[in-house]
């Protein structure tokens, strides 16, 4: 099928749809045949996972046979195959290019995944909540890290044998525990603001949990 808009002068340029199928074919074959699994293999497994998708199917896509490619059968064949959707629809270092949509010219497959993600940022694309959640696993990070380091470095205070080693032990406590007061607030403003706007803010890890609570907000005004 001649795809119009990319190279009008061939002939047997695959339609975008066709293409994206057979990236997701071709991957399904080669991490298949990776786990050095059979195709009944593959299927058994997919109905251990709740949405069954037959041999006969999954060999009818391997070989280009098969119309279409609902996106549910995408997200369980690869976690069958125990690897991301997005791998299946890009496979990157096994497809050098790629189209992102209809009539558009071939990409390097990295590039499509990026945009794809999210990775690479694209003019006038609303990224949603994507940014903010992002932002809340970095700090969410960054405070558990300052916790432990503060823990370590409270020890090493205890334990010092001298005033010098002490003092020194002493100040990078200090230091760590700024760090994750400065986190655990910006992780306050932050979720705050993901309500204020109607989203569920992620679940906080147990040693953070106390983030939401009043006595929490009122700490926090205090401090500054």
């Amino acid at each position: 099928m001649t795809q119009h808009g990319v190279h009008p002068d061939e002939e047997d340029v695959p339609e975008w749809a066709d293409r994206i199928k057979a990236n997701v074919a071709g991957e399904v074959r080669r991490r298949r045949k990776e786990l050095g699994w059979s195709a009944q293999d593959l299927a058994d497994r997919c109905e251990q996972l709740g949405h069954p998708i037959p041999r006969n199917v999954i060999a009818n896509l391997e070989s280009g046979r098969r119309a279409n490619l609902p996106l549910v059968d995408v997200m369980v064949l690869a976690a069958a195959l125990e690897t991301y959707p997005v791998c299946l629809i890009f496979p990157v270092g096994f497809v050098e290019q790629t189209q992102e949509l209809p009539f558009q010219e071939l990409v390097p497959t990295w590039d499509a995944l990026r945009r794809f993600t999210g990775d690479e940022e694209v003019g006038l694309y609303d990224a949603g909540l994507i940014p903010d959640f992002a932002l809340h696993a970095s700090l969410v990070r960054t405070a558990l890290a300052a916790l432990e380091e503060e823990e370590q470095a409270r020890f090493a205070a205890k334990a010092a044998t001298g005033r010098v080693q002490q003092d020194e032990a002493e100040r990078r406590r200090a230091a760590y525990a700024d760090q994750a007061t400065s986190a655990r607030d910006s992780l306050r403003v932050l979720r705050r603001e993901l309500r204020e706007e109607g989203a569920t803010p992620p679940s906080l890890p147990p040693a953070l949990d106390d983030i939401d609570s009043p006595a929490s907000d009122t700490a926090s005004e205090e401090r500054h």
